[in-house]
């Protein structure tokens, strides 16, 4: 099983770095599994297996638990194995949401969370497919928000912030920082996600 989880999270990133390839280097660069130092991407088997990549600095694993390191081409990650038997809250979370799954681990900083259905998923088309989404994803949300900061000049170190909620999926951090950005202009209501905000900003900001 732990050869199946690092086989996918090899194909995930190596499809990745390759899916962006033909953009600029300096918006490569901007990525976050491009720039980021560090990254573990941690393997929790709660009732789905969650995939979160941090750069969240983890202590050195003890007793049962497993750590392996892995690459592709000159970008280095390692993958932590977390279950029950080595963190026994895993076991006992109802609906085992991302946001449940993340308190759980204590991980703040956040460059991607995958979820894998019990049974399935492992497959190299599926992490082929969650590559290539990763990739435009972080993309399209770096452009959007330099849109954001042309349009705010002023108000630079507020998307900035607003941007960071939106990578984490802060949701309703979004929202507030949203409505602040547009001086009110923008009021998502309650569960609306980080990336809507965004996009709500955009939509507020074009119009205008």
């Amino acid at each position: 099983m732990r050869a199946a989880v690092q086989d996918y999270v090899r194909i995930v990133h190596a499809t990745y770095f390759d899916h962006v390839r033909h953009l600029p280097p300096a918006e490569r660069g901007s990525l976050p599994l491009l720039a980021a130092a560090e990254i573990t991407v941690v393997a929790a088997a709660a009732r789905r297996l969650h995939l979160i990549a941090t750069t969240d600095a983890l202590p050195a694993t003890v007793g049962p638990e497993v750590e392996l390191a892995d690459v592709h081409l000159d970008r280095q990650w390692t993958v932590r194995f977390y279950d029950a038997s080595v963190l026994p809250d895993l076991g006992i979370l109802g609906e085992d949401t991302p946001q449940q799954v993340r308190g759980v681990l204590g991980v703040r900083d956040t460059l991607y969370h995958l979820t894998v259905e019990p049974g399935g998923g492992l497959t190299a088309h599926h992490a082929q497919y969650s590559g290539v989404a990763l990739a435009n994803l972080h993309a399209k949300t770096l452009r959007d928000l330099d849109r954001v900061r042309t349009a705010l000049p002023q108000r630079r170190e507020t998307v900035d912030e607003f941007g960071v909620c939106v990578r984490l999926g802060l949701g309703r951090a979004a929202a507030l920082l949203a409505t602040d950005i547009t001086a009110g202009r923008v009021a998502p209501p309650p569960g609306t996600s980080a990336d809507a905000c965004l996009d709500a900003v955009l939509t507020d900001l074009t119009a205008r």
